[in-house]
């Protein structure tokens, strides 16, 4: 269970008075004659009077709309919820409010090349692409695909396509054939974005081959649009003149007509964007977000949980295929700088990334757990090799930050910042339990659940818990559910992944507890967790343990069935020229056994070369757990390094007691 009692940051008073969180916790006092005294309070009102709540969200986001109609909530169960039902908006005009000069886009790639965009330069280049789709026959409810790194066009193309009310979709290059046929061959795209390149880990990497196959097998594509990235804009209209179908981005702007941007408006539950579950143990579930529902959420997220203004300059290391893009840009609608990077985030050095948030002036950097205990494994000391002036928030995700990862960030980045880990994911699109700048931070803990999102811990018995471990739930509708998983007409797959346990509330998977003081701790995923003897232990507690030895990289912990129970076996990646003995197998058993259960610590620990993870860089421990017990991973298009799974493969060590 989670103790925290001293928090290793917390604003001041001014801080606080300064921000718009106290801003909109004063304006709901005003408006509906309350006296919520701080963010617990303002919380609880938000779940108790969610029509309240969204609707002032809405005025103090600014929501630019055709219609708002008189209803905030129509139907309200889970799921089927109606928020908004009679309001029809554009999500791609509430991201270009902006039409000035201020800087919108910066776009920085792992061999130097920058460029940047000014909000009216963006509008144009929007304008130019979608006139361009139109001209191909895009029309509303059509889906747009992007096999795209983390760029400008990538932007670009999605504002395009939503303008239209068509439907964005994407996934990074860097997946191979039959990932992108298992996502894009679902959602039947009229017309595919795609670089014939892109730049990764000092190589660069040529997308064509695998191009010519996707076109080949994804019949509903009329239109190919090759993006220059790793060539020059002559040299991709050379290289795609002769592929069916296909056209250079030059010329598929070049000849659309010179028509002004229109913002097609769409009621509030209108599809905005296909996304993908992992789909390591099947094919990728596909699913629908709505634009209303999308917008309103990462208003919330960046302005009230990120303090998110004009003056920031906002990165997430992400690539298009991973929600935290699609979360990225939507602080366009704050009017903040947006820094897109593409490549390794440690090349050709760990301090790259801090290079450039000192070069851009970075005031909210985003990244994943995973990077940050890369960082400090690599003795990485930002704050002693970096000014990191405007630096105030650093944003983590993708797996729990672990006690010792939130600490090496106020030790070795930054003393004074809002250190906020997150957590929710594609399945909504955005965060359950997130960030605060109102609030101190704590170890090992999200600062707050969301406003607005009825977040509770249940036991076995359906029973909400405070201080104790169990299934973290969402008992109210909120307004960015899915809308509904693709070709899924009766619902069943989406009342199957997150109402099967308990009908009306959604159960999201994760393994987490409540604190005392509102925090959050995940302890990992709900299918992964470890049960030997009977008890339940989360994976993340042991990660935590496991990263405060030297000697291991990286590592992953599945329970295997054994004698009639399961029992915990850690895998580990060692530093190069560091063999597992005896000695070191008894330190890391030592070191979990300290600081945790005798249950915890595992019956076998095994070296590997390597881990498998997803393309977003998750671990994915049903995969292994598959491969230990001679089952099937079905789908291993899902992974960046599929051969890893060979590693784990009848291990005799697992053979024997």
């Amino acid at each position: 269970m989670s103790n925290n009692t001293n928090p290793l940051w917390a604003p001041t008073p001014e801080a606080i008075a300064a921000t718009q969180m106290d801003q909109f916790r004063r304006l709901v006092n005003e408006r509906f004659g309350a006296s919520l005294a701080d963010y617990d309070d303002l919380y609880a009102w938000s779940v108790a009077q969610r029509e309240d709540f969204w609707s002032t969200v809405w005025d103090f986001g600014e929501v630019i709309a055709g219609d708002r109609g008189e209803r905030v909530l129509g139907n309200d169960t889970m799921p089927g919820a109606e928020w908004f039902p009679d309001a029809r908006l554009n999500f791609a005009e509430n991201l270009l409010r902006y039409r000035d000069d201020k800087t919108a886009l910066v776009e920085r790639l792992e061999n130097g090349q920058r460029r940047s965009l000014s909000y009216a330069e963006l509008y144009e280049r929007v304008e130019r692409f979608a006139a361009a789709l139109r001209q191909e026959g895009v029309e509303k409810g059509d889906r747009v695909a992007g096999f795209m790194p983390n760029i400008i066009d990538t932007v670009v193309a999605m504002l395009a396509t939503t303008s239209i009310g068509a439907i964005w979709t994407s996934c990074s290059p860097d997946f191979g054939i039959n990932g992108v046929l298992d996502r894009f061959g679902q959602v039947a795209p009229k017309v595919l974005v795609a670089c014939e390149g892109y730049f990764y880990n000092g190589k660069t990497i040529d997308s064509l081959p695998r191009l010519k196959e996707i076109l080949g097998r994804i019949d509903s594509v009329q239109k190919l649009v090759a993006v220059p990235v790793a060539r020059s804009a002559e040299d991709t209209r050379v290289a795609v003149e002769q592929m069916d179908r296909a056209v250079a981005l030059q010329d598929f702007v070049g000849n659309a007509p010179q028509t002004p941007l229109t913002f097609e408006q769409t009621p509030f539950n209108h599809p905005l964007y296909i996304m993908y579950s992992s789909g390591t143990t099947g094919v990728p579930k596909c699913i629908v977000h709505g634009a209303g529902g999308t917008l309103l959420q990462h208003l919330k997220e960046h302005r009230l949980h990120g303090d998110l203004s004009r003056d920031d300059a906002l990165f997430y290391f992400t690539t298009c295929g991973w929600m935290m893009w699609n979360w990225l840009v939507s602080g366009l609608a704050c009017g903040a700088t947006l820094v897109l990077y593409d490549g390794s985030p440690f090349y050709p050095a760990a301090k790259s990334l801090w290079d450039m948030t000192d070069e851009e002036g970075i005031s909210v950097f985003g990244t994943s757990a995973k990077y940050i205990a890369a960082l400090e494994k690599a003795g990485c000391k930002p704050r002693e090799t970096h000014k990191l002036e405007r630096l105030r928030a650093v944003l983590s995700t993708g797996s729990p930050l672990a006690h010792e990862g939130f600490r090496y960030v106020y030790r070795d980045i930054k003393q004074d910042l809002c250190l906020s880990s997150i957590s929710g994911g594609t399945d909504i699109i955005s965060c359950f339990a997130l960030g605060n700048p109102v609030l101190p931070v704590y170890a090992g803990e999200l600062q707050c659940r969301g406003l607005g999102m009825a977040v509770e811990v249940w036991n076995d018995d359906g029973k909400p818990v405070v201080g104790d471990k169990g299934e973290l739930v969402c008992t109210k509708s909120f307004p960015c559910m899915p809308i509904g998983f693709w070709n899924d007409e009766d619902g069943s797959k989406y009342r199957g992944a997150y109402f099967e346990n308990w009908p009306g509330v959604w159960a999201h998977g994760d393994y987490a507890e409540i604190t005392q003081h509102g925090g959050v701790v995940i302890y990992g995923r709900s299918d992964a967790v470890l049960n030997p003897g009977g008890v339940r232990i989360g994976t993340a507690e042991i990660y935590r343990q496991v990263e405060k030895v030297e000697e291991v990289l990286d590592s992953i912990c599945i329970g295997q069935e054994w004698q009639d129970d399961v029992r915990v076996v850690l895998f580990v990646v060692l530093r190069e020229g560091v063999e597992l003995n005896d000695e070191l197998v008894q330190k890391i058993r030592t070191t979990i056994r300290a600081n945790t259960t005798p249950r915890h610590v595992p019956a076998k620990v095994i070296q590997v070369a390597d881990i498998p993870r997803t393309i977003s860089g998750k671990i994915v421990e049903l995969a292994v757990r598959n491969m230990v017990h001679g089952k099937p991973v079905k789908n291993q298009e899902a992974l960046a390094n599929p051969e890893a799974l060979k590693l784990y493969e009848n291990l005799p060590e697992l053979a024997e007691a």
